[in-house]
Formats: structure tokens, C-alpha cells, sequence
């Protein structure tokens, strides 16, 4: 099974709250980090140095889609907040299910943050 993981962050997020984002989602979820592909996001954290860095390090892909191309893409959770923000109501779930080139959310978007002042990551799992 290879799993694409859809990210959506807020600027300036760490390496750190990636990795243990994805991780914390990884254990809940009873799934295998090897499992992984790569990651999917929004064309506009193409350059977010904590996603690069933490893609680079894990030798993972980082697959990049449009505002328009996320849009088109279905998602039970879309967000009128982050279409306001980034152009379209769906980042990781709709980068997640991209990627995979599927319609099968296994993982719903879940938020973390390391703590109360850190960036928020959103993390989705498409297989």
C-alpha cells in the first residue's frame, strides 16, 4: 500500500511540526511510515523551507497543485476559511487524493500544532 499525504500549513511552519504532525496521525491511525510516498500540496508552499527540508531529509516526493486544480478535486471537508486564504476550500485533503489519483480519503484532515504559538499543520491520507 503507498499512502500520499496531503499537507496544508501555515507560513513558516517547522520541520519539527511536520514531521510530528504526520507522525502523531501515523500512530493514531495505526499506519506505517513507510508506507508513505510523498507528499502533496498547494503550489504556493512549494518553497516553505520546513516542508522542503523535512520532504528532502525523508527522501519523500513533494507533488505541488494549483488553487484551480485542488478545486477541482471533491472533499468532505471543504473550508470557506482557507478558499478566502489560498484560493481554494481544500488543501491536504484535496492534495492527499491528487497525488494518489483516487477518490479514497483513508485519513479526514486532522490539525496539529506543536503548542499554543507554533503554526498549524493539516495533515490528510489518500491510498
Amino acid at each position: 500500500m503507498c499512502l500520499w499525504v496531503g499537507i496544508g500549513c501555515q507560513r513558516g511552519v517547522s520541520k519539527l511540526a511536520i514531521q510530528r504532525a504526520i507522525e502523531s496521525v501515523f500512530t493514531e491511525y495505526n499506519l506505517d511510515l513507510a508506507t508513505i510516498a510523498g507528499l502533496a500540496t498547494i503550489d504556493r508552499k512549494a518553497n516553505e523551507p520546513g516542508l522542503v527540508e523535512y520532504c528532502r531529509e525523508s527522501g519523500w516526493f513533494l507533488k505541488i497543485y494549483s488553487p484551480e486544480r485542488l478545486n477541482s478535486v471533491r472533499v468532505n471537508h471543504p473550508s470557506q476559511l482557507v478558499s478566502a486564504v489560498v484560493g481554494t476550500a481544500s488543501v491536504a485533503e484535496a492534495a492527499a487524493l491528487s497525488a494518489a489519483q483516487t477518490d479514497i480519503l483513508l485519513v479526514s484532515k486532522q490539525k496539529f500544532r506543536l503548542d499554543a504559538k507554533s503554526a498549524w499543520v493539516t495533515v490528510a491520507i489518500a491510498v
